[in-house]
């Protein structure tokens, strides 16, 4: 059983009686799970062609941080439910609904907007700010426009769950665990990493060289991860074999990343080699990625770690796009 100590007390992992108490968890820490400028609609509406298949999402989160909106559909599921087969049913399903009758999927979030009044003018200020004519044409873009995506939250991660749907599923997939404690008195804690967390970061750094002048990026534009890489690592796997693992990717991310950069750590210290992306595929049962590369990487920079700089030497992977690496001279011209 899970513990987290504090000098006030411990709390200890509690299970959540069913899905209407984690969907209840989620609202009351929703700000937090999603980040800003992300709305998350608590709507149960059938969607499907009629005749066909119909089925019910647990709801909607409209992500409105990029320049353009982009919508996921929300499965909310316990562990104890056999999540591996019933997730990846619902998806499926909810896939071919979403293809089958966009048009109720809009209509189920025009009408979930319409309870909500201060989500429904977010959505209007960013549809008049973004070149949309209202929030209708909005709507409509997200739907028949943007790429189908899908956003689990489960109260415990299975070991294979994300290894699962990456091998089944072409489009992105999130998976956020939100774990709850608590302690003898009844004070309760949630235990998350925040949706896209590290993107959100990785988009915050750049946006900081944006206004030293450089254009600034979008989470929508990143098509490239950068990874660190000891020297013999780096020799051995990255030339040697044309790929790299065992990594960590977002399962929305995936889809996007067509090349991967290596950051030779010190004392090279430098961005060195760039090669296009063939696949990205799991990696064994470890719930991590390797990515192999279409072609052998090709030297790139070196763009260097700046002592004293914005910049940090890299520890874990990170986001950016391939036309900031290859404008960058140093990592402070990227993040």
């Amino acid at each position: 059983m899970s513990l987290i100590w504090t000098k006030g007390g411990s709390y200890r992992r509690v299970e959540y009686e069913d899905e209407a108490d984690l969907e209840a968890a989620i609202v009351e820490v929703q700000a937090e799970l999603f980040g800003p400028n992300r709305i998350y609609l608590d709507a149960k509406k059938k969607i499907g062609a009629k005749g066909g298949l119909r089925n019910i999402p647990d709801g909607y989160l409209i992500d409105l941080s990029g320049r353009q909106p982009r919508l996921y559909v929300v499965e909310n599921e316990l562990a104890s439910h056999d999540p591996l087969r019933h997730i990846a049913v619902q998806i499926l399903q909810f896939s071919l609904s979403f293809e089958e009758e966009p048009r109720a999927v809009k209509t189920a979030l025009f009408s979930a907007l319409q309870s909500q009044p201060d989500a429904k003018k977010q959505c209007e200020e960013y549809a008049a700010s973004h070149g949309f004519r209202n929030l209708d044409h909005m709507l409509e873009h997200m739907v028949f426009e943007g790429p189908f995506a899908a956003l689990v939250v489960i109260d415990e991660l299975p070991e294979k769950l994300e290894s699962v749907l990456a091998e089944r599923f072409q489009f992105g997939v999130e998976v956020l665990e939100l774990g709850r404690f608590e302690n003898g008195q009844g004070d309760r804690l949630y235990h998350f990493e925040p949706f896209l967390a590290d993107l959100r970061e990785d988009v915050a750094a750049a946006e900081q060289v944006a206004k030293a002048g450089v254009s600034r990026v979008d989470a929508s534009e990143v098509d490239t991860v950068v990874v660190p890489a000891r020297e013999e690592g780096f020799q051995e796997v990255f030339l040697g074999e044309n790929r790299w693992y065992a990594i960590r990717i977002h399962g929305t991310m995936r889809p996007q990343i067509k090349h991967i950069a290596a950051y030779r750590v010190a004392p090279v210290s430098a961005i060195t080699h760039i090669a296009p992306v063939q696949s990205i595929e799991p990696w064994k049962d470890t719930g991590k990625f390797v990515v192999n590369f279409a072609e052998p990487a090709r030297e790139i920079g070196p763009i260097e770690l700046v002592k004293g700089g914005r910049g940090k030497a890299l520890q874990s992977l990170r986001y950016t796009t391939r036309a900031r690496l290859e404008a960058a001279k140093t990592l402070d011209d990227i993040w």
